[in-house]
């Protein structure tokens, strides 16, 4: 069973999709990652839909330029579409504009250019609704970001002393 299916919309943007699986591994959560275009392979988004939507229960769509793969999943489906602007042209601004200016009634949430692990945090989110094990991997990651800084502070402190 794949609890997340990540899209891309091309291989050029595997990095961004790299990011979001570091997560998502360290968190024990099943995953896959495949490629389909919203323009130039349509079809092939119908048929991962229908191969992925009895199990998925979150999906996550990278991609750049028009970046219409997030909107196109979001219409086939009522589950969860997270989007990842990828930074291509114009800073990522195009990508992010296409994905946070969605049409009413067909939403899709949307993480920062080339935030591959945000999608995969706020992907996590969502399974810890239903998942305790998901929930406590949160809950460590965040006290790991709070040592993280403390231990920044200390080093920074004794630096400009």
């Amino acid at each position: 069973m794949v609890d997340v299916l990540i899209v891309l919309g091309s291989r050029s943007d595997r990095d961004v999709a790299e990011k979001a699986a570091k997560v998502l591994d360290r968190a024990g959560v099943d995953y896959n990652v495949r490629v389909a275009s919203a323009h130039r392979t349509p079809e092939r988004i119908d048929e991962l839909i229908e191969e992925y939507e009895p199990d998925v229960k979150v999906y996550i769509a990278i991609a750049g330029l028009a970046a219409h793969l997030p909107g196109v999943i979001a219409a086939k489906t009522l589950k969860p579409v997270i989007a990842v602007p990828v930074e291509a042209k114009l800073c990522g601004l195009d990508a992010l504009l296409s994905t946070v200016q969605m049409p009413p009634g067909v939403p899709v949430a949307v993480v920062g250019v080339d935030r591959g692990e945000n999608a995969a945090l706020l992907a996590l989110q969502i399974l810890a609704l239903e998942d305790e094990d998901v929930r406590s991997f949160l809950e460590e990651y965040r006290e790991e970001m709070k040592k993280q800084v403390a231990r920044d502070d200390d080093t920074i402190k004794e630096r400009f002393r």
